[in-house]
């Protein structure tokens, strides 16, 4: 049997094990090789399209943390829909509702827990999202309040032109609390701890990046430059 024959269904090997007489080039997968009925190729490429979710889900928040609109831009497509709390609808809506938020000076820290990606078909899948939100900041009738919200992002991401982002998204919502809010200004809470974390492009993560970054951020920062001469 030649090795075409015996790996048709995709490369195979025991613990990792080389074939006798077969070149030290290639990587193959033990025990028992790849997923049942996926080639190593289609096997690579679903794991780089879950980096690819994951980390469109990490520059959302980004995006909100840091108010730095090419970054939240850059998770959704443009005819996406998100209902999201007090706003349903079009994404350049919810950008616009943001935009009058991060205006009053908000404090956000979203971290991300649990990411289930079940894929729907090569361009398409279900990501359900584990979210905690430290919040703090003036609602709509002008009263500060801080609170801690955890709920799920229940998205449906599609992949256009080798890229994922979310196409739809529904934010739901499983658990609120609210706190006192702090009397004291933040520079004399925090102290020596220093620097505080800011929006961008005051925050040392920007910096840090200096022009590097991701490609779709840096596509969308381009586009707004042009938007605004």
């Amino acid at each position: 049997m030649s090795r075409n024959e015996k790996w048709k269904q995709g490369a195979r090997s025991y613990l990792g094990l080389m074939m006798e007489g077969f070149p030290n080039l290639f990587l193959t997968t033990g025990p028992n090789g790849p997923a049942e009925g996926m080639t190593s190729d289609a096997r690579l490429t679903e794991l780089l399209d879950r980096e690819a979710i994951r980390d469109c889900i990490y520059r959302y928040c980004r995006g909100i943390d840091r108010a730095d609109e090419a970054a939240l831009r850059s998770s959704y497509w443009p005819d996406a829909t998100d209902q999201h709390g007090a706003y349903s609808g079009p994404v350049e809506g919810f950008f616009a509702w943001v935009a009058g938020v991060l205006k009053t000076s908000p404090r956000n820290v979203h971290l991300i827990g649990n990411i289930l990606i079940e894929f729907l078909d090569a361009a398409s899948a279900a990501v359900e999202t584990y979210f905690l939100v430290l919040q703090r900041g003036p609602g709509v009738d002008g009263v500060v309040r801080q609170c801690v919200m955890a709920g799920r992002y229940c998205d449906r991401f599609e992949k256009r032109q080798d890229e994922w982002r979310v196409a739809r998204r529904v934010v739901t919502f499983d658990w609120l609390e609210d706190h006192p809010v702090p009397v004291d200004p933040e520079h004399a809470r925090f102290g020596a701890r220093t620097p505080i974390g800011a929006n961008y492009p005051h925050d040392p993560i920007c910096e840090v990046l200096g022009r590097a970054g991701n490609k779709a951020v840096a596509l969308e920062r381009t586009m707004q430059s042009g938007l605004e001469r």
